[in-house]
């Protein structure tokens, strides 16, 4: 149910913000919607801690996000080679995408990225009141969002995405303060978050649903007295759908919890289909030398063309070293025979190797991200620049050596 706000009056600061308060099961949520990149947003949840009384802040951060904001110099302890070789290239690639996004908006009106939030967990600490992190993994997310569109749409995924680095007009700030009507992921990926509902289900309805779930969750294990009152500090994106999950859910919110923050499983019929063409072209490559041994060398040479010439043209974009361009080459062509670290994986640990980032690389990882030059100046950048096109080359390479070979023996 709903309750009204309290009698006193309310500061300068929280006029015309978006606050919700909603009572379940003797606890009483007071609900704050922000903006992830606005000065307002941080001076209301400031006030919001001086005019009333919690027993816990709750904020729309999960650990690893908690832990980078509280340490924003954790990308330079980054093992570049153990993240390649963990294939968290992904990952790591996407959060700079996410954190240029914010930067780019923040570097305007000189206020850090996710202030309100970092105001929150500072209030919560001078006042030594438990912490809830209560959003869904970062990588969870993404990667339900990833698996919840088709083949086609990750492109525009993808789009949304490089939009976010390289698009450089000037936001002015109503504009920042409209984002009061969305989602920092959502806005990320530009309008195609809200004309794809799979995307936005897994961006946002579904962290509205894990974040009610863990907002009861940890009420059941909270230990204050009785009744209790807890600061909520979210994007204002989630504010109604988190309030209508917290006054409605039923289910045992561990459970809700834990099912929505499951990884899906990679779709089978993108590999079995590599599978069968790598094994078609070895079978079309087999005939070849059976029928002659001159076109069997022939076909073979195609191969080894298309599948390393394309991963050493994905390095060569890159601006990689010519020896991460000939691991490149090398290590396409017997992808198939060696599973494990793709061909990008092998190439991008070569140029970690040859051109080891140095301290300044790591200090400046962030700033350079943000501008689509960055990402060939900086080495850490470059060598994750690198990992994906280097991977791309070599799935093209693969398809066009396949479909050359079979055409060219029948």
């Amino acid at each position: 149910m709903s309750v009204p706000e309290t009698a006193l009056p309310l500061p300068t600061a929280l006029a015309d913000q978006p606050i919700e308060r909603v009572q379940r099961d003797g606890v009483e949520y007071v609900v704050l919607g922000t903006a992830h990149v606005s000065r307002s947003s941080m001076e209301a949840v400031e006030a919001l801690l001086e005019h009333e009384h919690f027993d816990a802040v709750a904020v729309e951060l999960c650990d690893s996000r908690a832990q980078g904001m509280r340490n924003p110099e954790a990308f330079k302890q980054m093992d570049l080679f153990q993240v390649i070789r963990q294939g968290k290239t992904g990952m790591v690639a996407a959060s700079l995408v996410l954190s240029s996004f914010q930067k780019r908006l923040a570097d305007q009106y000189g206020i850090e990225p996710g202030a309100e939030m970092k105001a929150a967990m500072d209030g919560a600490d001078q006042r030594d009141l438990p912490l809830w992190l209560v959003d869904r993994e970062v990588g969870t997310t993404l990667k339900r969002a990833w698996h919840s569109v088709g083949f086609w749409q990750r492109f525009g995924l993808l789009g949304g995405m490089l939009a976010s680095v390289f698009e450089r007009e000037n936001i002015d700030e109503g504009e920042i303060e409209k984002l009061k009507q969305g989602d920092m992921l959502e806005s990320a990926f530009s309008e195609f978050a809200s004309e794809s509902e799979p995307l936005y289900r897994s961006l946002i309805a579904e962290r509205d649903a894990y974040m009610a779930a863990r907002l009861r969750e940890e009420a059941t294990l909270s230990a204050t007295t009785e009744p209790r009152r807890v600061l909520v500090v979210i994007g204002a994106g989630h504010l109604k759908g988190l309030c209508e999950k917290l006054r409605t859910q039923q289910g045992d919110p561990a459970t809700e919890a834990a099912a929505l923050a499951q990884t899906p499983p990679k779709a089978r019929w993108p590999k079995w289909l590599a599978v069968g063409l790598v094994l078609l072209v070895f079978v079309a490559i087999g005939w070849a030398f059976h029928r002659n041994t001159a076109l069997g060398a022939q076909v073979l040479r195609d191969w080894i063309l298309f599948t390393g010439g394309f991963a050493a043209l994905g390095a060569v974009l890159a601006g990689a070293h010519p020896i991460s361009v000939v691991a490149a080459f090398i290590a396409a062509p017997i992808k198939p025979f060696r599973p494990g670290i793709p061909a990008g994986g092998i190439s991008a640990m070569a140029e970690a190797w040859v051109r080891r980032p140095r301290v300044a690389d790591f200090e400046s990882l962030r700033d350079d991200v943000t501008h689509w030059s960055g990402w060939w100046k900086n080495r850490v950048a470059r060598t994750l620049l690198n990992f994906f096109l280097v991977s791309l080359g070599t799935l093209v390479g693969e398809y066009s050596a396949g479909f050359h070979i079979v055409r060219s023996l029948f």
